[in-house]
């Protein structure tokens, strides 16, 4: 089993919630998060002042999935995330030791 987590520009979400979905992703946790990679912030004009914004604001979604899907997920969110710009974000694929369903007890596969 692997953990796909992926860092997004926040505009691309429908897009990559379609993607996944026409995957056979069952389910997915989306979180607001704040970061920055080589993009390294930007600055804005607010009443008049100059400021900069070190952190821009992102998502992270995280998909569990078995070894077998793995590959069709990070290809749905590479090709739904992609604007062709600088700070589209990155996927990060990780070894899931042990899933395990709280309502039910199942275990690893049975549990996803």
């Amino acid at each position: 089993m692997k953990m796909v987590m992926a860092v997004i520009k926040p505009f691309k979400l429908d897009d990559v919630r379609e993607a996944l979905a026409e995957a056979g992703v069952q389910g997915i946790t989306v979180t607001e998060v704040k970061g920055f990679g080589r993009q390294k912030g930007h600055t804005e004009l607010y009443r008049g002042a100059e400021y900069v914004v070190d952190f821009l604001p992102k998502l992270k979604i995280e998909v569990a999935c078995t070894d077998d899907q793995v590959e069709r997920v990070v290809e749905a969110i590479a090709t739904s995330a992609n604007t062709g710009r600088i700070g589209d974000g990155k996927i990060f694929v990780y070894q899931l030791e042990r899933v395990m369903r709280i309502r039910t007890g199942e275990l690893d596969g049975d549990a996803l």
